[in-house]
C-alpha cells in the first residue's frame, strides 16, 4: 500500500521542482547577466529586458526541451510498420501502467541505451537506440521500456529534460562573458584608462565567478533531478512487468557493452537509463554523473 503513495508524492514533488528550477534559473541568471551588462555601461532599462528574455527562454525550454533533446540525440520517429515489436511492447506496458502511448523514436547507434522525455504523459516520447533493439531480448526490452514509462508516469522526464537547456544556456553565458573579458574590452587599448579598466575588472571578476560556479550550479540542479529517480523508476518498472530479472539482465548488457554512444554529451547524459559517458574518465564526468552505480541497481533488482 505504500508504493502508490510514494509515486503520487513523487509526482507532486516533481511538479514543485520543475517550477522551482525555472524560477531559480530566471532570478539567479537574470541578476548575474543584468549586473554584468550594467557594469559594461548599459542603462538600467536593460534589467527588465534581460529578465523578459530569460522568461521567454524558460517557457521555450518548458515546451520545446523534448524536441531539442531528441534533435541533439539524432533520434527519428518510427511507425508501427517500421518497428512492430517495439510498438507492441510499448502499447502493452502503457495499458498496464494506465498511460497514453508516447511517441516512439529510434537513435541509429549501436550502443544499447534508451531515454524518455516530455513535459507530461500526454506529450511524452520514448527513444531507444538501434543497439538496444538488436542486443536485448523481448523480456529485457520490456524491462527497459517499463523503466522509461515509469519516468513518464512519475513526471521525472519534465525536470530532467528542462535541465538540459537551462544548464546549457547558463554555461554558454558564462563562457561568453569570460571570452569577452579576455578578447573584447580587456584587449582594447581604448578601454585601458582608469574608469574603463575598473569596469573591465569588475566584469572579468563576475564572469570568472560564473565560470567557476556554473559546474557547481549544474551539480545542484542535477541533485534536483536526483539519482533516486533511477531507483524509483527501476522499482516502478518492475512492478509493471512483474519480472525483475528482465531489467537486471538488460542493465548488465547495457553496462557491459563496449560500443560508445556517439551522440551522447554531458547535457543529455542524465536522460539515459545508464550513463553513456561511463567510459570517459575525469573529474568533470564524475561531477555531472546523475546515475547511481549500475552494480547497485542490479543487486537491488536481483534481490526482489
Amino acid at each position: 500500500m505504500s508504493q502508490p503513495v510514494l509515486v503520487y508524492d513523487r509526482i507532486a514533488s516533481n511538479r514543485v521542482r520543475t517550477w522551482a528550477l525555472m524560477a531559480v534559473f530566471i532570478v539567479v541568471t537574470g541578476a548575474l547577466v543584468a549586473g554584468i551588462t550594467m557594469a559594461m555601461g548599459a542603462p538600467l532599462v536593460v534589467t527588465p529586458v534581460v529578465f523578459a528574455a530569460l522568461l521567454v527562454y524558460t517557457l521555450f525550454s518548458y515546451f520545446a526541451a523534448s524536441s531539442v533533446a531528441l534533435a541533439i540525440s539524432g533520434a527519428h520517429e518510427v511507425t508501427r510498420e517500421d518497428e512492430m515489436e517495439l510498438h507492441q511492447v510499448v502499447e502493452n506496458l502503457c495499458i498496464g501502467a494506465g498511460l497514453p502511448k508516447p511517441k516512439i523514436y529510434v537513435i541509429e547507434d549501436g550502443s544499447p541505451n534508451a531515454f524518455a522525455t516530455g513535459r507530461n504523459p500526454e506529450h511524452a516520447t520514448v527513444a531507444v537506440t538501434r543497439g538496444l533493439l538488436q542486443k536485448l531480448d523481448r523480456l529485457e526490452l520490456e524491462g527497459v521500456i517499463a523503466h522509461e514509462l515509469s519516468h513518464i508516469g512519475n513526471r521525472d522526464t519534465r525536470v530532467a529534460t528542462i535541465t538540459v537547456l537551462l544548464v546549457g544556456v547558463t554555461a554558454l553565458l558564462a563562457d561568453f562573458f569570460l571570452r569577452w573579458t579576455w578578447y573584447g574590452a580587456g584587449a582594447r587599448r581604448s578601454n585601458r584608462d582608469r574608469n574603463a579598466g575598473a569596469a573591465t575588472a569588475i566584469i572579468f571578476a563576475i564572469a570568472l565567478i560564473m565560470a567557476i560556479l556554473v559546474p557547481l550550479a549544474a551539480q545542484a540542479i542535477r541533485f534536483a533531478v536526483s539519482r533516486q529517480r533511477e531507483y524509483l523508476a527501476d522499482a516502478s518498472g518492475v512492478l509493471l512487468t512483474r519480472y525483475p530479472p528482465g531489467l537486471a539482465s538488460a542493465l548488465e548488457k547495457i553496462a557491459a557493452d563496449p560500443d560508445p554512444l556517439e551522440v551522447a554529451n554531458k547535457a543529455t547524459a542524465a536522460l539515459y537509463i545508464n550513463n553513456p559517458l561511463r567510459e570517459q574518465g575525469g573529474f568533470l564526468n564524475g561531477l555531472f554523473n546523475t546515475h547511481p552505480p549500475v552494480d547497485e541497481r542490479i543487486r537491488i533488482l536481483r534481490a526482489m
